[in-house]
């Protein structure tokens, strides 16, 4: 059984919460992190041969996207079969061996579930569709077209067109929220909700510490497949999907429901960390209803900072104001809040690179270090995605080289999730970055290349030790890891909000911006400045957190 709590100790403190509130989680891509074999695409065994890297960049846990058995159709998210590995990964004993070695670093191990459907390889799916009699007929959403043979409802895909796909087997239209090649799972069903926790048990007896539910909103919809109203905002329109208000095809209440069944299969596990990505309308609400108590998830993942085109001290301020909250006291199970817990991320394998979207060719130094120490200074767990810690900026790729399905079929209105899962450069001076002895599924940049972990180790200022430094301050305060934050202000440029446990408070100040501020700050010690940043005087790109004395 997992440990149910891990113990976080400094000055002031000795009591204990659960190993994940307040944890920095690192996202890795299997398909781009290191290839162990040469084929030219990322491997488990490569993820467990650098290990060491993550270990030493004082992160809690790694998230690993998914590595099942799957037809690649999105790259993983398109599962055939839940319980094995894809052959391109490796193996199940390849998999043990890296939650083992995980386990001896200290690592916790979090893998990607997709609830919301499968791949049309599953053999679910095949059977679902061989008649409309058969035992699975009805664990995919399947409806009759209308009487002049159009789709059921209106409906789009997330990937562009309608949502509906006719199969000629059961002269029916089957549903998917994303590729026709996604058939979206009836999660309504018992019996279907009962095979996917039967998934998450396979997991978690193989020493699994947690799971990210992706797409979980998407995972029920309106039965009764109610037309979506046109959408009222007045955001980008790149594909009919963004023309619609998602009110009947995602968010379903009942989702709640299958929710709490999760958490009832992970409390038998112990302190197992569950997180639920939520996008789509309206997400902080959906975000709170899933983390509610103490019988739902864990927490909920974020997008307000993934696809925000500028980074600016009111959205941050905005942000955290939605989630204020007071900080955990003592053991597993007591004194739980009643709104949840967030999660959050600058950056993703679906999201532009944060550095590329909110800093220019001048300031990017300067920016990614405050941009690091702000991430550290948030109220909720923090992830960093592969890469980030050596600034990588998104790579630009050829329409001739695109796999991202999403990006080829929306041509070039979308932007391709391919330039943030080009490969982690490990050696500056080696073909592709030392990534592989092969020729790599997308292509390496020379500029990020030149950002490789080898030639970071050797140069004592650059952004990879300030990232472990920077970890290192938030793990080592328990009023950064998981106190409350309050006094949030926004002022122009000027963000600053206090972090505060028991008797700990620590002030934080960022310059999220190229002019000059003043800032006056409380008596206290100063824990980190940055851009030569002090108790009265913010520099551009400039931040500074402080223990105060008085508190």
């Amino acid at each position: 059984m997992n440990e149910v709590c891990r113990t976080l100790k400094d000055s002031n403190q000795n009591d204990t919460v659960e190993w994940w509130r307040g944890a920095a989680i690192y996202q890795i891509y299997p398909r781009s992190f290191a290839d162990s074999n040469g084929d030219g695409i990322g491997d488990l065994p490569g993820i467990t041969a650098h290990l060491d890297h993550v270990a030493r960049l004082g992160v809690d846990a790694i998230w690993i996207s998914p590595f099942f058995t799957s037809p690649m159709a999105d790259y993983g998210y398109d599962v055939a079969d839940y319980r094995d590995v894809d052959p391109t990964f490796g193996t199940l004993a390849d998999f043990d061996a890296l939650v083992a070695r995980a386990h001896d670093l200290g690592l916790k191990v979090t893998i990607d579930l997709v609830f919301a459907h499968t791949s049309d390889h599953h053999a679910w799916f095949a059977q679902s569709r061989s008649d409309r009699e058969n035992p699975l007929a009805d664990w995919y959403v399947w409806a009759d077209p209308r009487p002049d043979g159009t789709p059921p409802n209106n409906w789009q895909s997330v990937f562009g067109g309608p949502a509906w796909t006719w199969d000629g087997r059961r002269r029916q239209y089957y549903y998917h929220q994303f590729l026709k090649e996604q058939p979206q799972l009836n999660v309504h069903n018992p019996a279907v909700q009962n095979a996917l926790l039967d998934v998450v048990r396979f997991w978690l007896e193989r020493g699994v510490d947690g799971f990210r539910f992706d797409a979980l909103n998407h995972s029920m919809f309106d039965p009764a497949l109610t037309d979506n109203p046109p959408a009222d905002n007045d955001g980008p329109r790149t594909r009919p999907y963004d023309y619609q208000a998602k009110v009947y095809s995602m968010n379903h209440p009942d989702v709640i429901g299958f929710v709490e069944r999760i958490r009832g299969i992970c409390d038998e596990h112990g302190a197992i960390f569950t997180v639920a990505e939520v996008g789509g309308d309206d997400p902080m609400r959906w975000m709170k209803a899933y983390t509610a108590g103490n019988h739902r998830l864990s927490s909920a993942y974020g997008f307000d900072f993934l696809y925000a085109p500028e980074l600016t001290a009111e959205l941050v301020a905005r942000v955290m104001r939605g989630w204020p909250d007071h900080p955990v006291h003592g053991h597993t199970g007591h004194d739980h809040l009643a709104e949840g817990w967030p999660s959050w991320a600058f950056e993703n394998h679906d999201a532009p690179r944060c550095l590329s979207r909110w800093a220019g060719d001048d300031n990017r130094p300067a920016f990614a270090r405050m941009l690091l120490l702000l991430l550290a200074s948030l109220r909720g767990n923090i992830f960093l995605y592969q890469g980030q810690e050596l600034g990588l900026l998104q790579d630009e790729i050829p329409f001739h080289l695109l796999k991202d399905p999403e990006a080829i079929a929306n041509w070039p209105l979308t932007l391709s999730r391919d330039g943030v899962r080009t490969p982690m450069p490990w050696l500056a001076g080696a073909p592709n970055g030392g990534f592989t002895k092969g020729t790599p599924w997308l292509p390496l940049s020379a500029g990020n290349i030149a950002r490789a972990v080898d030639a970071q180790e050797a140069d004592p200022t650059a952004l990879l030790h300030f990232t472990r430094q920077v970890l290192a301050l938030r793990r080592g305060h328990r009023a950064l890891h998981h106190g409350a934050i309050d006094h949030i202000r926004a002022q122009g440029d000027l963000l600053s909000f206090t972090r505060r446990v028991d008797g700990e408070a620590i002030h934080c100040a960022f310059n999220i911006g190229g002019q000059r501020h003043t800032h006056k700050c409380p008596v206290g010690d100063v824990l980190l400045a940055v851009n030569e940043a002090d108790n009265g005087h913010l520099p551009p790109w400039g931040a500074i957190i402080i223990r105060e004395t008085s508190a």
